[in-house]
């Protein structure tokens, strides 16, 4: 039997494995500034001129710095479930790069379970199209 392979919603920007997901980001080679969504000609800190960079999986883990509820049908490229159900979006400090990335939260999880400060990880889950994409969960 063959497995068929999930679609993402953004190829490139996140792995496919549903068991330990990571964002896929990069990183300057000579100030080491990190980067999501991917940053491909050059360094954009202000101290550095180099155009090494390194594309890294990022941390699949870090602390909720803020978030809010989602009470109404987003833009595309993102296919909400009809009808529309309002949903809670985080924006999460990445353990190791201290820098935040906004997502929505998994599926079932309010504004009211989220706490600033709180452990989340990176999780993915199908859209109403069924196209993957990253989401938080609480760790």
């Amino acid at each position: 039997m063959k497995t068929r392979v999930k679609e993402p919603l953004l190829p490139g920007w996140f792995t496919l494995d549903e068991q330990a997901p990571h964002l896929i980001g990069t990183r300057c080679a000579a100030c080491g500034t990190y980067y999501f969504p991917k940053e491909t000609r050059y360094c954009r800190n202000p101290d550095c001129e180099s155009t090494r960079l390194e594309e890294i999986l990022l941390s699949r883990t870090g602390k909720l710095w803020s978030y809010t509820n989602a009470a109404y049908a987003p833009p595309r490229p993102f296919v909400a479930a009809e009808p529309f159900r309002p949903f809670a979006i985080a924006a999460v400090e990445l353990e190791k790069e201290k820098m935040i990335v906004l997502g929505p939260v998994a599926d079932g999880v309010g504004v009211e379970a989220l706490r600033v400060g709180m452990a989340m990880a990176l999780t993915l889950e199908p859209l109403a199209d069924g196209k993957l994409t990253w989401k938080w969960r609480p760790a």
